[in-house]
């Protein structure tokens, strides 16, 4: 059991979120190539996304490995691309930070979503038993080359519009140094 759930439920669970935050992440990213920001994506992916890795470390494990490193990596990517759109509103370099963290937790989730087929589907199992056959590599690095792709034209092409704040116009209603209002 975990979190009151049998395993191949949690499990569902998990996947679930996963592929929530690969679908609402893809949908960012191609927001960011398109220099826009489809805020209810962004909020669904980063929230499932995180979900996604914290929930990973509940699966029974003898000890930490290496889906455990790219869940911690995945938080602190995470952690920083929140910070920069939700508290540094993307103002100078906080821009680049939330694209490049963005993309990268995009990455990290369907680079484990390309371990867990390869484990998982029986036709893709044939090709890579260990995987550490060619095919599981070259699988891996187009995603990566891919991402990495991305992610350049993304952090060029993402300049969200600056808002000014609006300030009341001055209609000559302003007192005058020395006077009081009414005289």
């Amino acid at each position: 059991m975990i979190l009151g759930m049998s395993t191949p439920t949690f499990t569902l669970v998990h996947v679930g979120l996963s592929l929530s935050g690969m679908a609402a992440g893809a949908v960012v990213v191609l927001g960011l190539l398109g220099a826009r920001r489809p805020g209810n994506w962004t909020a669904l992916f980063l929230v499932t996304t995180v979900a996604t890795s914290a929930t990973g470390f509940l699966f029974h494990s003898a000890g930490f490995g290496a889906a455990h490193l790219v869940g911690v990596i995945s938080l602190a990517v995470l952690a920083v691309a929140i910070l920069a759109l939700y508290f540094y509103r993307l103002a100078g370099p906080w821009r680049w930070l939330y694209v490049a963290g963005s993309v990268l937790a995009l990455y990290l989730n369907v680079f484990v979503g390309v371990v867990q087929a390869f484990q998982k589907l029986p036709f893709l199992r044939l090709l890579a038993p260990t995987g550490s056959e060619p095919p599981f590599v070259v699988a891996q690095v187009l995603v990566m080359a891919v991402f990495i792709a991305l992610g350049i034209i993304a952090v060029k092409r993402f300049h969200p519009p600056v808002h000014v704040p609006k300030f009341p116009v001055d209609r000559g209603d302003a007192c005058e140094v020395g006077k009081t209002i009414g005289d």
